[in-house]
């Protein structure tokens, strides 16, 4: 039976701080790099900050503009596959949610958050059908956030042959900032995870893996939240609090047994 180490980024991802966020995710990669990690997730619009697309056009990237291109370079020397999110151009309407996985120095593939909350349709325009990616022998699929209410997304990777997949999040909290209940915020995404994502790596005989956006940004906050569940649905470790912190962890993965496919 094989074994991966991943990492999972719980970080505080300003709107619209490009070169701050970039700056970040070096960081971390490099120490990620030192520490063994295979894949190290970052969570959704990591680079470009969970922004209005509207109101912040020059944070929405293309995925041959600079900004990606200094992110995927950055694993040109490192032994790690990493996986960042943006705000993408869409050159046929609203900009898409996604997820860009890089390894090498080159874009290993790229998946669309296809499940756009009631809070996000005049905003963004979902994805397709998310295909697997593969880090070495490892199989893996990304999922974006609001996908934790679709089930299908989750199952349609276990039948493509997925052993993990990483949830990138973001979800913003409700209410005023200046009395913002950190606690409940933190423990309502926590309870999120545990429900849906846990029932569907057992479901599904899966890990899966979360990283979430935390902590304070101009005019929105985030709970964080960083887990991982294994293929009986039990959580095997996860962040105490929003603070900003790294999961590593070793996970032994064997061939999926829902795979429709041989790897």
């Amino acid at each position: 039976m094989q074994s991966i180490t991943i990492g999972l980024v719980q970080m505080c991802c300003e709107k619209g701080a490009l070169e701050k966020n970039l700056a970040f995710i070096h960081t971390s990669l490099q120490v990620g790099s030192s520490r063994g990690v295979d894949i190290l997730c970052f969570p959704e619009m990591s680079i470009t900050g969970y922004i209005n697309p509207r109101q912040s056009p020059e944070a929405v990237l293309r995925l041959d503009g600079p900004e990606l291109t200094r992110f995927v370079l950055m694993t040109e020397n490192l032994p790690i596959t990493a996986i960042a999110g943006l705000v993408e151009a869409n050159p046929r309407g609203k900009p898409f949610i996604t997820q860009v996985a890089a390894r090498e120095g080159k874009i290993l593939g790229v998946y669309r958050k296809q499940t756009i909350a009631e809070d996000e349709v005049d905003w963004f325009a979902p994805g397709s059908t998310g295909e697997v990616f593969r880090h070495s022998e490892v199989v893996f699929g990304i999922s974006i956030c609001a996908d934790i209410n679709t089930p299908e997304v989750f199952s349609g990777y276990a039948s493509l042959g997925a052993q993990i997949v990483f949830e990138a999040a973001a979800p913003g909290l409700y209410g005023p900032q200046e009395t913002r209940d950190w606690q409940a915020g933190y423990q309502w995404w926590r309870d999120e995870c545990y429900h849906k994502l846990g029932r569907y790596a057992r479901d599904n005989a899966i890990y899966i893996a979360v990283a979430t956006q935390a902590g304070r940004t101009s005019d929105e906050d985030f709970p964080g939240g960083g887990y991982i569940f294994g293929p009986d649905g039990k959580c095997l470790v996860g962040t105490p609090d929003w603070s900003e912190e790294v999961i590593y962890a070793e996970i032994p993965l064997a061939m999926n047994p829902l795979s429709s496919q041989k790897q």
